[in-house]
């Protein structure tokens, strides 16, 4: 997914560090990562649920979402993530370079960023006391993977496959067709219908 760079650093540091290119980072343990830029269906996805997503708050500000949205791993100083998506109901200050309590948080997977958004950024969405809900959309064939918290330790995961269901996110009382966030999308087949093709 991505390639180590350079020294282990502190938030503040990373925040003003700049590598003179345009490559994206994340702060992993001081340590800055560079992204796997996005293609194709990954942004055409990412494009679709926060329009429509968007749209449904526009009845409730100050809620509204964020793309690239920059999301802190709680207690720690030395991790900064980069969600595709999040959606907050904390309004926007000048100068604020991270999602303030984030309600939904969303991952469109592809090849490249699956193993890394599962393993790692998933745990520290999850560890985030006002995360309510977080998306792991697949880009490449319909699959939409939500986990909803329960309470302090549990969380439910409900996975949508078929074009007729329906996302619900009842932490911000929006439902988007599960097709709506695939339009103008050629999707594959999954990579089990792959695997067993003659």
């Amino acid at each position: 997914m991505s390639s180590l760079a350079y020294k282990r650093m502190s938030l503040d540091e990373f925040l003003s560090w700049d590598d003179g290119t345009q490559t994206r980072y994340e702060l992993i343990d001081g340590v800055p990562v560079a992204m796997a830029p996005s293609y194709g269906a990954h942004q055409i996805v990412a494009g679709n649920i926060a329009r429509h997503v968007g749209n449904a708050l526009d009845k409730r500000p100050p809620c509204h979402v964020r793309s690239e949205a920059g999301i802190l791993k709680p207690n720690s100083f030395r991790n900064f993530f980069q969600a595709d998506l999040a959606v907050t109901c904390t309004p926007h200050r000048h100068g604020q370079y991270h999602t303030p309590d984030p309600l939904v948080i969303v991952e469109i997977l592809s090849r490249s960023t699956e193993d890394h958004d599962r393993r790692v950024k998933l745990p520290v969405y999850r560890s985030i006391p006002s995360v309510q809900e977080i998306l792991l959309v697949q880009s490449e064939f319909l699959f939409v993977e939500v986990h909803r918290r329960l309470d302090d330790s549990r969380w439910q995961c409900d996975l949508l496959v078929e074009p007729g269901d329906v996302l619900r996110l009842d932490s911000i009382g929006v439902e988007v067709p599960v097709s709506a966030l695939y339009a103008n999308v050629e999707l594959g087949p999954e990579p089990s219908d792959v695997e067993q093709a003659p």
